[in-house]
């Protein structure tokens, strides 16, 4: 219980964090369109992808126990369909859908997290839907399952952007499942897409997980390794990794061809619990997911307002210089008619004092007079060359900062070609101070915070110890 209580008051933490202290600032400069703790209020999700027929609602038709979505060979679904629990019908023990709404529904109800997705329109809109279920197998978690991967399928076809929408679903899911099957081991246009540009985009490799599923149409064994060889060699190219990425194995077993060819099937029971068990498991990834998004966030932020900064410190340097420049030479320019003026007898004897203020006096109007005319002039060609050399603004020594200064570039610079010179350098410094303890003294005491958590175990685990040191 005090684990689990330590986990709630970690996630509110977090949560509050985010809404104070990292929305403010990322709803003035227009880094969200809507408040980022709005993306992660809601339960732990896990995203189902996969190719048209990999057997993804097959899957999950077993996983909560009832007949829930639609399968077939061919495309049977376009939609994308969030499936969540329905606690109010769970002493019924058949489990069905006991809720269904659209996706305006969805979009516009503030209990989920899709408010975001609103900007895809109403064609998209109308391939999104909820079903609510009965299963306890969604007590902890929601599944999002998506329309089957297709070939030479373009935005227009679907009539919306296909490849950024699972981006944006990929960016609040804790947990992400890749599925093929044995007929088409990763050879999709749009799965190809979407593992070497969309996932590593918009979330982290770790939260990925590569199923192949229905191995039990494969004849033999040796069928099932010539496939799982061909599916690693696939991944390899499509992902750019060196590295051959761990592939599940699995099947559903309600619809399942067992017979004695398939005898190897048994050996691979193993892999199928604990396909299972990783799924169940998504609520206990939700820590890190949101400590990585408050980390994220707060490093692009931080950077955005760093190179804000940067930007103005630079035209407050051409401002002192400006007027630096100017005075002198106004003072050198009316100084010196002045003198001229005296030695040709044209001011008569003028005393001294006099020919000062004379002088001081006609240098304020000069100074006036070219500031008038030609600073914002000067001004305008020095911001252009900033723009120019747009990324000296801020220091890209390593990756880590180039990955952050990529996320926000293309806004940073949006902003400062809207503003040009013209933003408050004081509360531009007050939200960089803020977003920066974020990034910096608030992340290590979330990551101090986990590291904690880790350390205490599950009070069943302590009460089960004490149990055996009391007998």
């Amino acid at each position: 219980m005090f684990r689990e209580n330590y986990k709630t008051s970690l996630q509110k933490d977090l949560f509050e964090m985010v809404e104070q202290k990292l929305t403010p600032v990322a709803l003035r400069y227009k880094y969200s369109e809507v408040p980022l703790e709005s993306t992660i209020k809601w339960k732990p999700v896990v995203l189902i992808l996969g190719n048209y027929s990999s057997g993804k609602s097959t899957l999950i038709n077993e996983y909560v126990g009832g007949y829930i979505q639609e399968t077939g060979q061919a495309p049977t679904d376009d939609s994308f369909t969030v499936i969540s629990y329905d606690p109010a019908e769970n002493d019924d023990p058949v489990v069905r859908v006991t809720e269904e709404h659209d996706g305006a529904y969805l979009l516009n109800d503030p209990e989920y997290p899709f408010e975001k997705l609103r900007k895809y329109g109403r064609r998209f809109s109308s391939h999104f839907r909820l079903k609510k279920v009965n299963s306890p197998f969604l007590k902890e978690l929601a599944i999002i399952d998506t329309p089957g991967m297709l070939d030479s399928v373009t935005e227009r076809d679907r009539g919306y952007n296909y490849q950024e929408v699972i981006g944006d679903f990929a960016r609040i899911a804790d947990l992400i499942l890749v599925l093929f099957d044995p007929h088409k081991a990763g050879t999709v246009q749009e799965t190809y897409v979407a593992l070497r540009e969309t996932l590593p985009a918009n979330t982290f490799e770790e939260r990925i997980l590569f199923v192949l599923n229905r191995i039990d149409e494969c004849e033999s064994m040796t069928d099932l390794l010539q496939v799982y060889g061909t599916l690693c060699w696939n991944l390899s190219q499509m992902t750019g990794r060196k590295d051959i990425p761990r592939i599940h194995l699995t099947y559903s077993s309600c619809v399942s061809r067992l017979s004695e060819k398939t005898d190897y099937l048994k050996y691979l029971q193993n892999q199928r619990d604990e396909l299972r068990e990783t799924i169940l498991s998504a609520p206990d990834f939700r820590l890190d997911h949101l400590a990585g998004f408050v980390e994220n966030h707060s490093e692009s932020l931080d950077h955005f307002l760093e190179a804000l900064l940067s930007y103005k410190k630079k035209m407050l340097g051409f401002d002192v210089k400006f007027g630096v420049t100017t005075g002198v030479f106004s003072l050198i320019v009316s100084f010196s008619v002045i003198f001229m003026l005296s030695l040709s007898g044209a001011l008569g004897g003028m005393p001294v004092q006099l020919l000062v203020t004379f002088g001081l006096g006609g240098a304020v109007l000069s100074y006036a007079a070219i500031v008038s005319v030609f600073k914002n002039m000067f001004k305008t060609r020095f911001h252009k060359r900033l723009m120019a050399e747009f990324d000296s603004l801020t220091p890209l020594e390593n990756q880590r900062r180039k990955d952050a200064w990529a996320v926000v570039r293309k806004l940073a610079l949006s902003y400062l070609e809207e503003q040009k010179w013209r933003f408050s350098l004081g509360r531009v410094k007050r939200e960089h101070d803020m977003v920066h303890w974020v990034a910096t003294a608030g992340v290590k005491e979330i990551r101090e915070a986990l590291t904690e958590l880790n350390m205490i175990r599950d009070d069943e685990s302590m009460d089960d110890e004490g149990a055996e040191n009391v007998e």
